[in-house]
């Protein structure tokens, strides 16, 4: 990767996490949060739901809702959004 595609990606990865920010308190009130696991080329995040938030049947709800919004809200360029251990409905 060169430096300027490094800096990018760590660009993407603070705005990222700045969005997550705003949600973590109602994660962490529930016992769970989420963690980005990294950015393609391509503009995909992969995240990971950890603590309660990992095995919580509501989860696909709180990443709809919650998650998906805040981050297609504040990184647009972002082209897809997935979560490696969501659990179906």
């Amino acid at each position: 990767m060169t430096a300027a595609a490094q800096l990018k990606s760590e660009e993407l990865i603070q705005r990222i996490e700045t969005s997550l920010d705003n949600i973590r308190p109602y994660l962490e009130a529930d016992g769970g949060n989420v963690r980005v696991l990294e950015i393609t080329k391509d503009n995909v995040v992969r995240l990971e739901f950890t603590g309660n938030c990992g095995n919580c049947r509501l989860s696909t709800m709180t990443f709809k809702a919650g998650v998906e919004e805040a981050i297609r809200k504040s990184v647009p360029e972002i082209r897809s959004i997935e979560v490696i251990n969501l659990t179906p409905l």
